[in-house]
């Protein structure tokens, strides 16, 4: 047997005996990192730090500055506070991770909470981490779960092993505690110290921590009253469809019901739509709408159906894309690496913009451009005037910034921010984030319509989120109204579509490790077939058959 194996680090070799396990090496690296080494990677391969080593290979060890490390990082924090609710108040007591908010995540408690208990929740958490608990994965026979969830009183874990199909899950041990995580889990409290908590009101409050856009500090919380009373509004919408995790809409699906949620599920959509048409049209001033939101979060199809109901109530909309008023093609900004910056306010020429915009809304005649990007530059052939009962409609990334339209009295404006706001989580404890939802229709979309592989789309992805991070979540809350684009029972029906695709990623991909996270999550969820979902769904913009031909 081989006593010693050569391990490479940052292009550099070091030896260590046969058996080592990954955490014993990050304690000689850990002061090349700000923050604790939480996870490590071999070949592309994710591996927590529990893992030993029997033969020679390189490794990158990573902290929770990387994707990877801040999901893992997120996961130790909720087992932590898991952990310490049971430990103040009771076994019976839980939590309930709802939603991202502000760059954090909102919680509810499933007893009655104040400012002081979650100032308690913190200290207990801080003690737990200060102990360096061991966090113990291990392999458990399937059943064996669902009876343990089951006997705790956990019900939606215990639904989750319901479902699940293998003959053995992943667990983690805390003390006395199992529980379950699709994401990796740190092999320590004490790698988790990073973090804090706010009080909002009645049971909620939010979970804080460094984030891969914010890496130098947890942000100073700011609350977002109507990206908030969306999320409440469709979680309530949830509890009376009696739809709150993956348990509930495979309950649904498995009893053969599903057509009959899609139904109520487009007539909410469809009454949230028709009543922000109403809103504008009763508003006599508003002369321009102006919608924005985040990569795939259905604004083509908000948008057409938008225009289709303004004509319900005597508006006539003419419809404008800001990417047609791109600067020309040498005259775009750049990233550092030399590839053009289409994404920032500079590649818009905004003179041009706002000088137009204000001559339509005085009754001129304008000559608008439309841009050829196969030659990169604006082409001057479509004229536009609007009369009385005309609205202008204009949809790009930079539509809710405060530097466009200066010219325009804001009354004159209506503005609206777009997002598939997902609702429908895994279980209590394990999330599904608006990004992964918006990334599994991406993925889709593009290969549907681009012959993209699932490689190419994830590629683009960090880039992608770098410009909605800059250019679009600062002004969401310069919105009139937020408009939630997910449907209940949308993950269903994406992983009809993507699970095939996540599959094609080979095992040496760079991107194998988040394609095999997105099926890990997809694999709790029934099959929703799409057969009975309307043409005019925001779905069918990603999965094909859409009556607004998006394709």
């Amino acid at each position: 047997m081989i006593e010693t194996i050569e391990v490479v680090i940052n292009k550099k070799k070091y030896k260590y005996n046969t058996g080592i396990s990954l955490f014993e090496i990050a304690k000689d690296f850990k002061d090349d990192f700000k923050y604790p080494i939480i996870l490590a990677k071999i070949g592309n391969r994710l591996k927590e730090l529990s893992n030993t080593l029997q033969e020679s290979c390189e490794v990158e060890f990573l902290d929770l500055t990387s994707k990877e490390g801040s999901n893992t990082h997120i996961n130790g924090l909720v087992y932590v506070m898991v952990y310490a609710v049971k430990k103040l108040y009771g076994k019976t007591a839980n939590i309930v991770v709802e939603h991202s908010l502000d760059k954090g995540v909102y919680i509810e408690s499933t007893f009655k909470l104040n400012e002081e208990k979650v100032k308690e929740i913190k200290k207990k958490m801080q003690e737990i981490i200060a102990e360096d608990k061991p966090i113990m994965k291990m392999n458990i026979d399937r059943m064996e779960a669902k009876k343990y969830f089951e006997d705790v009183g956990d019900t939606s874990k215990a639904g989750v092993m319901r479902y699940n199909t293998n003959k053995y899950v992943t667990l983690y041990r805390l003390g006395n505690l199992y529980n379950y995580f699709y994401n990796l889990m740190p092999i320590s409290t004490g790698l988790v110290k990073d973090f804090d908590l706010t009080y909002i009101k009645d049971n909620g409050f939010i979970l804080r921590f460094p984030t891969v856009f914010i890496q130098d500090k947890i942000k100073k919380y700011e609350h977002h009253p109507m990206m908030f009373e969306v999320f409440k509004q469709y979680r309530d919408w949830g509890k009376k469809l009696n739809i709150s995790t993956s348990v509930d809409l495979n309950r649904i699906v498995s009893n053969g019901r599903v057509s009959d949620m899609i139904k109520i599920d487009s007539t909410i959509y469809d009454h949230r739509i028709i009543s922000v048409a109403r809103e504008v049209s009763d508003k006599k001033d508003i002369k321009i709408v102006l919608i924005a939101g985040p990569s795939s979060s259905g604004k083509t199809t908000t948008s057409k159906k938008l225009c289709m109901y303004f004509n319900l109530f005597g508006l006539t909309p003419q419809v404008i894309s800001m990417d047609d008023y791109f600067v020309e093609r040498e005259d775009n900004p750049k990233n550092p690496d030399g590839s053009y910056d289409f994404e920032c306010l500079e590649a818009v020429d905004l003179k041009l913009f706002d000088k137009q915009m204000a001559q339509l809304l005085k009754g001129e005649e304008v000559l608008i451009p439309s841009f050829n990007f196969t030659f990169g530059k604006k082409e001057y052939n479509k004229k536009m005037q609007l009369g009385d009962d005309d609205i202008l409609v204009i949809e790009g990334i930079h539509a809710l910034d405060t530097k466009i339209l200066t010219n325009i009295p804001r009354n004159k404006k209506y503005k609206i921010y777009i997002s598939p706001l997902t609702e429908v989580n895994v279980d209590d404890h394990n999330r599904i984030s608006t990004t992964d939802n918006r990334l599994l229709r991406r993925i889709i979309r593009d290969n549907r319509t681009r012959g993209h592989s699932v490689d190419t789309t994830l590629a683009s992805w960090q880039n992608v989120r770098g410009g909605e991070e800059k250019y679009i979540f600062p002004f969401q809350d310069e919105a009139d109204v937020t408009i939630n684009s997910a449907a209940f029972y949308e993950i269903g029906v994406l992983k009809t579509y993507v699970e095939p695709l996540l599959y094609s990623v080979e095992t040496d991909s760079p991107y194998y490790e988040e394609a095999k996270r997105l099926i890990d999550f997809l694999r709790v969820f029934l099959p929703i077939p799409s057969d009975a979902i309307p043409e005019d769904a925001v779905i069918r913009e990603f999965i094909g058959g859409s009556y607004f031909d998006v394709d």
